[in-house]
């Protein structure tokens, strides 16, 4: 998954924050299993072997990958024809394999990446490409994210074959490259070259997951909709001149005077279904004046105490209720004893699904007010609307989450940062991120260094994906 800071991950906290508690919350269920079915051995196989293949962009190969997952489904009995690699260079090679239905149905795309983030071996305890089990975790680079989910894709594939499933639209999974950046993304690539191999209805992609905090199960999540990147050069051209003869119009001056003010403005609050629905079920297992506050919000309230009080009770929550835009890179001037020429900095912001490029640059030049500061996109935008919170995949999520963690809420969410999402909901293609793989939130690994997933999470979660898959996949 491609992150925006440190804390994001495939096991981003929903529900973190000061004040919030959960009253009859369901409990950790118990250790991984002492032994394991055949499908679980698969499983466990076929996850070390992704973890032990190096797919990162710098000296990895994803085809390396996708040609080994191809091999398994093919052993398995799956039709030449019908499991695909698919490259469009060399080490970028993209796996697509089908389990046919009736077709009744358009198609259930299940989607997971395979490329990881570079990890140092020095910088690691442990061997970043050897799995290790230990403690009750498996360590290894892309144990969470997101080999977990691509593995467990592959096993449940071939165990609804063993099985004769036969469900009434086809299953398809895809197992890309260059999530985590990259200029081969394997998602846009197929969609662009291959669209009829993973073009469906709907689709399960990372995203979303299971939280854990001082070990109670928290929620379980299903992000629907993702925050859009817009990056924003602001400059401020100047004469200059000598250092000893100042004046006030200054480049730096106008320049940090036009940031202070951004750094004090607010977007105006905007809920889409996603974040309502969001702020309406954590309301329902926080408690005291931030449950009000999200029930006000989720209800329609603009009251400004309202919407500052439960902006200011973590960032997580300011993120879901407006657009954000922030500096992050700064620069002026040529030389010590020399009024600056040129003064510049770099703004990011995190766009709200269904607000324009033109909106956003139009409020950022209202905040920065000031006609002097220039403000250029330095990145195409990219719409991506949210996904519908349809009745038909809740009530799948929520019913196999009852199942298996009887009282845990399900909460929708929308990410601050990014997935390949965005691609299929541009095409028109619902995705939804989920995996039922739980994580402790105040333990947040992926992307950095012994990066780690609970063993039982890892059992747990593909359960979860195969009765989900046979939920959205049958009548």
């Amino acid at each position: 998954m491609r992150l925006a800071s440190v804390v994001r991950s495939v096991f981003l906290p929903c529900l973190v924050v000061i004040g919030i508690v959960i009253p009859g919350a369901a409990p950790p269920p118990t250790a991984q299993p002492a032994t394991l079915a055949p499908h679980q051995r698969l499983l466990r196989e076929i996850y070390q072997e992704l973890i032990e293949t190096n797919t990162t962009d710098s000296v990895g190969d994803n085809t390396k990958a996708a040609e080994a997952m191809a091999r398994r489904l093919v052993a398995a009995g799956f039709p030449a024809a019908d499991v695909q690699v698919l490259a469009p260079v060399p080490r970028k090679g993209n796996v697509v394999a089908r389990l046919h239905g009736t077709g009744a149905r358009r198609p259930l795309l299940l989607l997971a990446h395979l490329d990881v983030v570079e990890a140092n071996r020095e910088d690691w305890s442990v061997d970043p490409f050897t799995l290790l089990e230990r403690d009750g975790y498996f360590y290894g680079r892309g144990t969470t994210d997101d080999k977990a989910m691509a593995a467990a894709f592959v096993a449940n594939l071939i165990r609804l074959r063993q099985e004769g499933f036969v469900p009434d639209r086809d299953i398809i999974v895809a197992l890309t490259a260059d999530e985590e950046g990259g200029g081969h993304n394997g998602v846009a690539w197929l969609l662009a070259n291959h669209r009829a191999l993973i073009d469906a209805e709907l689709a399960i992609n990372e995203g979303g997951g299971g939280s854990i905090k001082n070990g109670v199960y928290l929620a379980n999540s299903i992000q629907a909709s993702e925050k859009i990147v817009q990056n924003y050069r602001l400059e401020v051209k100047n004469s200059g001149g000598h250092s000893s003869l100042p004046i006030k119009d200054n480049a730096i001056t106008h320049l940090a005077a036009g940031l202070a003010r951004l750094g004090e403005f607010d977007f105006p609050v905007r809920l889409d279904d996603v974040n309502r629905a969001y702020f309406e079920r954590t309301a329902a297992i926080a408690r005291g004046t931030l449950a009000d506050d999200m029930r006000a919000i989720a209800g329609g309230s603009k009251d400004p105490m309202v919407v500052a009080r439960l902006a200011g009770a973590g960032a997580v929550f300011n993120a879901r209720l407006r657009t954000t835009c922030v500096a992050t890179r700064l620069e002026g001037g040529h030389a010590t004893n020399a009024l600056p020429q040129t003064a510049r900095a770099m703004v990011n912001c995190r766009v709200l699904p269904g607000e324009s490029e033109e909106d956003v640059r139009r409020t950022l030049i209202g905040a920065l007010a000031n006609d002097k500061i220039t403000v250029t996109p330095t990145n195409r935008f990219f719409p991506s609307p949210a996904s519908a919170l349809t009745p038909d995949v809740m009530r799948a999520v929520e019913t196999v989450s009852a199942t298996m963690w009887p009282g845990l809420p399900v909460v929708p969410t929308m990410s601050t940062g990014a997935t390949d999402s965005r691609f299929l909901r541009t095409a028109g293609i619902a995705a939804y991120g989920t995996s039922g793989m739980f994580g402790d939130v105040d333990d947040i690994r992926a992307h950095g260094r012994d990066e780690r997933l609970l063993v039982r999470s890892l059992y747990e979660g593909q359960e979860y994906l195969y009765r989900l898959t046979k939920a959205l996949a049958s009548r």
